[in-house]
């Protein structure tokens, strides 16, 4: 069975489902993907978005405010933390900092990560952070006001094996996308081969980056097999294996979803 660690459920394309949420995740089952963590990346819409996973079996949840969604508004600490008393949240974020996009505002998302790493402390919760062009700082937020006890995950990660192996030090996961999937993706393949398998996660990132051999197609979680592949083919293991190893790895960070597992 596997783990789509991140996705965006309350934004996949259900149009070839007949616009029947329930049966993209029957596509996903069906291809052994049994569990699901829908990410928030504004506050707007997270009601929405855990009404709609809440009552489902194996539906998870975070809370937070993507780095490029910093303008709309700082988010209080007290409302992360209120809002991830509810019982299938099971990280905070998405957020971190993006350069790449917006260099512009790299103190107001800076300000915002901030607040995602004091509240996650708060909640004894692990963080998802999206980082892009922006390493020191999100390393040096990270050891300065995350915690290490509860840690966190680089989701899609793009960057170097250096900035993989300090995250691991503060106890943090490195989660790999259908990108690595891409053809000029060499670089990045290489970092997954230095990554030690206890320490990976993998994800679609839904309904983004769909992976080879589904590439120009919108994402969505019953791809994420292919994420596994190719991490089995780079680290010369069996899918099995991967598919084993990162849903161990999943429930050790994400610990409230592991209380609620179905064995």
């Amino acid at each position: 069975m596997y783990i789509d660690s991140h996705c965006h459920l309350d934004k996949v394309d259900l149009t070839p489902y007949a616009d029947d949420f329930d049966a993209m995740l029957d596509a996903a089952r069906a291809n052994q993907v049994d569990t699901l963590l829908s990410v928030s990346v504004d506050m707007a819409s997270f009601p929405a978005l855990y009404e709609r996973i809440a009552s489902r079996e194996g539906l998870y949840a975070s809370v937070g405010v993507h780095p490029l969604h910093s303008d709309e508004g700082l988010v209080q600490v007290s409302r992360l933390v209120e809002e991830a008393a509810r019982p299938k949240v099971v990280a905070i974020g998405e957020t971190g900092l993006d350069y790449y996009y917006d260099a512009d505002s790299a103190q107001l998302q800076q300000e915002s990560f901030q607040r995602h790493l004091e509240a996650a402390g708060q909640a004894q919760l692990p963080v998802i952070v999206h980082t892009r062009d922006a390493r020191e700082d999100t390393l040096r937020l990270i050891e300065r006001h995350g915690d290490a006890r509860s840690g966190g995950v680089l989701h899609c990660f793009t960057e170097s094996a250096g900035m993989a192996a300090a995250a691991i030090e503060l106890n943090y996961f490195i989660s790999f996308s259908g990108i690595i999937t891409f053809r000029n993706a060499e670089e990045l393949r290489d970092v997954v081969r230095q990554v030690p398998l206890e320490r990976m996660l993998i994800e679609t990132d839904s309904p983004y980056l769909a992976p080879v051999p589904y590439r120009g197609r919108k994402n969505e979680p019953r791809y994420v097999p292919a994420v596994a592949q190719c991490i089995a083919d780079l680290k010369g293991v069996s899918i099995d294996e991967v598919a084993q190893r990162t849903s161990e790895n999943f429930y050790r960070l994400f610990s409230r979803a592991a209380q609620r597992r179905v064995k």
